[in-house]
């Protein structure tokens, strides 16, 4: 093949060896040459990172060496790079700090610190005097029980990313000079504690503590049972998505061990990326394992031999604990050619994703896991049919996984009693914003949000609630006088509002709701993969009938008519849901919080 290789580009000693770390003499990757992915254009993702981790950026003289390690020219391999805000295509210092300025982050003083850097060190973007490093803002990171949060990218052979949480000035000045700070633990609050059970009790990092506090029965008991069973008692638990398209995960995992096409794939998404949401950040810190042994699980029902966990490139903790798991649970005989000395061969491989909201949807995820611009595909064929490489693929999210442990722990029927009809079992939601207490909740479904919101302390410094944002930056808001209805699929649905991801965001009396509004539309216009044309045109106009409202509350009637056209044009002709959910909490909080007037 002529790879059309960039003329005179070549690659430094330093990036040729970053690169080679990963990607072996045979193509596949050197963790894992025993379940080499069916062609070498799927181990692009990791050699960039590679790349990006060891010199801060990503030459020409790199794409040059990895488009001819992996068959893929070069001009393709940029549009890969490029697609992603954690990769570099030029020269930056070795130190990047990612400053969130996003919605939870902008009510505990996001704004305030970004102002206070800019007087300090220089306005986003500048490098520093020293030209060690450099700060950006960005969108949300995932930390949004400890905000303001910061990201900090370290290039070099023996540096490591990290994150700052309750970040001031003078914590972050300290992190550019490689004075890293522990994150503090995590904030969960569970009644029962069943998905939380463990955080806090087993140590994250130990694999005999994992057993020894009940890890790895549920896999025993799965291989009891045999395929079908396991399949029958998913079913029987009614457990639907937690990511929230709340699809019955027992047909999911049904269709894809019926099909005849091979290999299968098993897929945990994990990235979370939805502002307002860290509950499956939690889970991946506190309790690596579980992750692993649900996954085998549903690999063992469904046929699959490889599995992926796909995590978002801003948690390099919960990308640390699992990749100690997934080496303990190797070494034990827990991952690999006969997995508890049965018949079944299964190992699982870690990608990290590179800073794109829009590789939570499914098949965007699948073509960033093939090397490809993380960009949705049309549907049907669904992935069960049609996903990973091509092949039947069962997909779930950390939070739906996890929940699988106690279905083979008590059995189906016993899991639907906990909860309602429609919404069985517990559910984990992410309190942020205004609340006293933030942090991860995990209840049965059907408490009420006011509820909810008491358990959490209730707004801050005793201060009115003005308004909850339920579901996250895609989901509504709720005002003060609409939240005594439970959290299920069916009351969420019959008050309007949707549970999404989780999210339960507070607003206090004195929180800047047009703000707020104006940087969820940023959000989705920055997010935005640029593919189909609703989606592309529709979030930047979006933007810019919002900032005339804010200008100008004469020209409300027109631009609110535009904006409700334009969310009607998403919804009906996006690819996937981003383009079908940029509008909602705008168009809420429009109406019913009458924000712009």
């Amino acid at each position: 093949m002529d790879l059309h290789l960039i003329p005179g580009a070549v690659a430094t000693p330093e990036e040729r060896d970053a690169i080679d770390s990963v990607v072996a003499p045979d193509g596949s990757t050197t963790a894992l040459r025993a379940h080499a992915p069916p062609n070498t254009r799927a181990l692009l993702l990791p050699a960039l990172h590679a790349t990006q981790a060891r010199v801060g950026w990503i030459s020409e003289g790199a794409l040059n060496h990895i488009s001819g390690r992996l068959s893929v020219p070069p001009a393709e391999a940029y549009g890969v790079a490029s697609f992603y805000t954690m990769f570099s295509m030029k020269p930056r210092p070795p130190t990047v700090a990612h400053v969130c300025d996003d919605i939870a982050c902008r009510v505990n003083g996001a704004e305030a610190l970004c102002h206070d850097l800019e007087s300090r060190i220089g306005k986003a973007g500048e490098t520093t005097p020293d030209g060690r490093a450099v700060w950006l803002r960005s969108p949300c990171l995932g930390q949004c029980e400890r905000a303001p949060a910061v990201l900090f990218q370290r290039a070099g052979a023996e540096r490591a990313d990290s994150t700052l949480t309750g970040a001031t000035a003078d914590t972050v000045l300290a992190s550019l000079r490689d004075e890293v700070r522990p994150d503090p633990p995590p904030r969960v609050y569970a009644d029962p504690a069943r998905l939380l059970r463990r955080v806090g009790v087993a140590n994250p990092e130990r694999l005999d503590s994992y057993r020894a506090n009940g890890g790895y029965q549920a896999l025993g008991r799965a291989f009891a049972l045999g395929p079908a069973a396991v399949i029958r008692e998913v079913a029987d638990s009614r457990l639907v998505g937690r990511g929230g398209a709340l699809f019955p995960t027992g047909r999911k995992w049904d269709a894809v061990a019926k099909a005849a096409a091979r290999p299968h794939y098993m897929v945990c998404n994990a990235d979370e990326s939805e502002p307002g949401t860290f509950k499956d950040r939690v889970l991946m810190e506190e309790d690596p394992f579980a992750v692993i042994e649900a996954m085998t699980i549903a690999a063992f029902a469904t046929g699959c031999e490889q599995g992926y966990i796909y995590i978002r490139g801003e948690y390099p903790l919960a990308t640390k604990r699992l990749l100690g798991a997934l080496a303990q649970a190797r070494a034990a005989g827990l991952l690999g050619e006969r997995v508890m000395d049965t018949p079944l061969r299964f190992d699982i491989e870690l990608r990290r994703g590179a800073g794109a909201y829009i590789c939570g949807e499914e098949t965007a995820l699948f073509n960033s896991v093939e090397g490809f611009r993380g960009e949705p595909r049309n549907k049907p064929p669904f992935p069960v049919q049609s996903g990973l490489f091509g092949k039947p693929t069962v997909v779930n999210n950390v939070e739906t996984l996890v929940n699988v442990l106690d279905i083979m722990g008590e059995g189906g029927a016993a899991f639907a009693a906990t909860g309602t009809e429609q919404s069985t079992g517990t559910k984990l939601f992410c309190v942020s914003g205004c609340a006293v207490r933030p942090g991860v909740y995990e209840v049965p479904f059907g408490i009420t949000l006011k509820a909810l919101i008491e358990r959490a302390g209730g707004v801050r410094d005793g201060r009115p609630l003005q308004a909850v944002l339920l579901g996250g930056a895609a989901g509504v808001f709720v005002t003060r006088d609409e939240i005594d209805f439970p959290l299920t699929v069916e009351g969420a649905r019959a008050a309007g509002a949707t549970l999404g991801s989780g999210v339960v965001m507070l607003f206090d009396d004195r929180a800047d709701l047009r703000d707020t509004t104006m940087r969820i539309a940023e959000f989705f216009r920055h997010e935005s993969c640029g593919q189909c044309v609703p989606c592309r045109v529709g979030t930047v106009r979006q933007e810019e009938a919002l900032h005339r409202l804010g200008a100008s509350p004469a020209s409300r009637e027109p631009d609110v008519a535009i904006i409700d056209d334009l969310a009607q044009a998403m919804r009906d002709a996006s690819i996937c849901g981003l383009g079908h959910t940029a509008s909602t909490a705008v168009q809420s909080a429009i109406r019913k919080l009458r924000v712009f007037g």
